[in-house]
């Protein structure tokens, strides 16, 4: 059994950290918690409460300070992508009625993946992030 009880936070970067809370905020309900001023030392960074115990850490940096391209497995730094976990397909389908409005490039179709239902998307930085639930 793991000692862990899910996931705490995912430090993710953006260029414009406005647009990228402002689509975490439109698109699910993310609340800002937390906010360090940039110093020398440290980038511009703000908490943004997910739901569930789970926050996004997110780092204003440069833009050529995002790693690869984002479009090829490998080449979108350490982390590849994260899910956000939604209790059923109709709030997922509610979700993805949002994420273009909100600021999602690229929104995918719903689809079964195993026993969970799945939809891909782009944050507005290209990352890709997805949506699941139970199926």
């Amino acid at each position: 059994m793991a000692l862990t009880s899910g996931f705490n936070h995912v430090a993710t970067l953006t260029s414009d950290m406005d647009r990228t809370v402002r689509f975490y905020e439109e698109a699910f309900g993310g609340v800002v918690t937390f906010e360090v001023a940039k110093r020398d030392d440290h980038p511009w960074m703000k908490i943004v409460d997910m739901g569930g115990g789970a926050a996004l850490n997110i780092f204003e940096v440069p833009e050529e300070a995002l790693i690869g391209e984002r479009r090829r497995i490998g080449s979108r730094g350490a982390i590849d992508h994260f899910g956000f976990a939604v209790e059923s397909l109709s709030v997922l389908e509610a979700v993805r009625d949002r994420l273009e409005p909100a600021g999602a490039q690229e929104v995918g179709t719903i689809q079964q993946l195993g026993d969970e239902w799945s939809l891909f998307f782009r944050g507005p930085d290209g990352m890709e992030l997805e949506v699941c639930c139970p199926a």
